[in-house]
């Protein structure tokens, strides 16, 4: 992957200079997406570039891009790097300042910066080629707009790194009340006698594109129940399947939680009738 565009040009990487006075590079102060294509076909570009509105408006970033000219630059980037299963990154910062300094700069044009990157294959609906996430748990640290898809990730990073460090895919998060809220970067869910569920939208969670269009499939293809409520963490240890979903990992199945097996250690079949609608309909968004 070696073309990317920055600001109003395509080029090489290696050719993509940003300022150090960036507030992107000195305070995380941007927001970002990231949009799975797979043979050229873009995945929930809609509801992600919504987002991406959404958490500019937020922050007082003003850019006025509509979903065709994102659109015109996400299609012209997987034409430039092959096609084939790529994730498309956007990244929109609030621009460089000729100071370091605290507050919102009024007159500075935001920095846009987008390339591609190879993402695996997507999830076929079978079991045994599904893989099965180990994973860890452990305390949520972060701030309190976890709704807001922010560039400042160094909670996420710290979260994640603490499974990763002890050889596990992910780390699950819990509150101060031992209430399962996410995955450092995934949304998460359990399955209890067939029915779904996940925690209710807010500030401790990111509305994931992956979470909204799955929420959707579930109700209009299947009848699976799903239900949007606080759930404890001694009900993720007994439940009978947890899953993860995001814009890469699709509805990744948890199969071990802290060294212990979710339910019976498998893929379970809830998560198999899911996969199956997910995979007929994700094109539609």
């Amino acid at each position: 992957m070696s073309i990317v565009f920055l600001t109003d040009s395509f080029m090489p990487m290696e050719e993509a200079k940003i300022s150090p006075m960036d507030r992107g590079f000195l305070f995380g102060d941007g927001i970002y997406e990231v949009i799975p294509s797979y043979d050229g076909v873009l995945v929930g570009f809609g509801p992600h570039i919504d987002r991406m509105k959404q958490g500019l408006e937020l922050i007082g970033i003003n850019l006025d891009w509509d979903r065709a000219k994102w659109r015109e630059i996400c299609e012209a980037l997987i034409e430039k790097n092959g096609n084939g299963n790529l994730g498309i990154y956007l990244h929109v910062s609030r621009g460089a300042d000729s100071k370091r300094f605290h507050a919102y700069p009024t007159d500075v044009p935001a920095t846009i910066y987008a390339y591609a990157f190879e993402i695996p294959a997507a999830n076929v609906p079978e079991k045994s080629k599904a893989k099965g996430y180990k994973v860890a748990t452990t305390e949520d640290l972060r701030w309190q707009r976890c709704n807001i898809k922010s560039t400042s990730l160094l909670g996420n990073v710290m979260h994640f790194q603490h499974g990763h460090a002890q050889g596990y895919n992910e780390t699950i998060l819990f509150n101060e009340k031992n209430e399962m809220t996410e995955g450092s970067a995934c949304n998460a869910y359990i399955v209890k006698n067939g029915v779904v569920i996940t925690p209710p939208l807010d500030n401790q969670i990111l509305p994931g594109i992956t979470r909204l269009m799955l929420l959707d499939i579930l109700a209009k293809h299947t009848d699976i129940k799903v239900e949007e409520r606080i759930v404890t963490m001694d009900e993720v240890f007994a439940a009978d399947e947890v899953w993860l979903t995001s814009s890469s990992k699709e509805i990744a199945p948890v199969i071990q939680m802290d060294g212990k097996p979710v339910g019976n250690g498998e893929v379970g079949d809830t998560w198999l009738k899911a996969q199956t609608a997910y995979t007929a309909n994700k094109a539609n968004y």
